[in-house]
């Protein structure tokens, strides 16, 4: 009986995700269906945290399953206007955080000057890395300076971290240095991470402020759109 409630409860679901465009005009499609989670809540919740000048670069979320997702085990990227969310998140928060993340991504181009610009946001980002790579050199994890040393995404690091060290054990490593393992990946992860736990957890951007301190302050002037059209 509770099986078939279920089964009916995720049809219903299921029948209710039709395209739909929001107030701000952004258009939301669903290539395959996504379920058990209230996509129109999740997008609500966005556009209620993310202020509007933040989202202008966006025109459309897709919401499906495609092979850049297995090719770079992902679960969302943004490309050319379009945010490509995967159908298959757990729950609302994972999806509610993949959107906010990918958001960051679509400013770089018209913001990339004003974020990385100053070299504040890179320079705390490689003494993070000098320190990182120290430790887990001194752990037998090695790997050469130079390649710790790329602000930019390098696979060969990217593995390291992810399959050599782990992000469980990075996890613990890390703590304090970076606000998650992901945030170590490259300069633009870094920002990413900042800007997604910045306005999805207002309510905690204290620990932002203290472990990423040049980051934070680049995201309190990016909310302020007067502040960017000063630039």
């Amino acid at each position: 009986m509770l099986k078939g409630y279920l089964l009916e409860k995720q049809q219903k679901l299921l029948q209710q995700q039709s395209n739909f465009y929001t107030s701000t005009g952004l258009h939301v499609f669903f290539k395959d269906p996504v379920k058990n989670i209230d996509i129109e809540s999740v997008i609500e919740k966005v556009e209620s945290s993310v202020p509007v000048h933040l989202l202008s670069e966006v025109e459309m979320i897709i919401f499906g399953w495609f092979e850049e997702f297995e090719e770079r085990a992902l679960s969302a990227f943004y490309d050319g206007g379009t945010l490509y969310i995967s159908n298959k998140h757990k729950d609302f928060n994972s999806v509610y955080d993949d959107i906010v993340h990918e958001i960051s991504h679509s400013i770089e181009e018209p913001y990339g000057y004003f974020i990385y610009g100053d070299k504040k946001i890179e320079d705390e980002f490689l003494r993070k890395r000098k320190y990182l790579h120290d430790i887990l050199w001194n752990m037998d994890y090695k790997i050469p300076l130079s390649v710790a040393m790329d602000p930019e995404y390098n696979e060969e690091f990217d593995m390291f971290l992810y399959k050599k060290v782990g992000y469980d054990k990075l996890e613990i490593i890390l703590s304090g240095i970076f606000i998650s393992p992901y945030a170590a990946t490259s300069l633009r992860e870094y920002f990413a991470t900042g800007f997604a736990e910045f306005f999805t957890n207002p309510d905690l951007n204290s620990f932002l402020q203290k472990v990423s301190p040049e980051l934070y302050k680049k995201l309190i002037l990016l909310q302020n759109s007067e502040e960017l059209d000063n630039q």
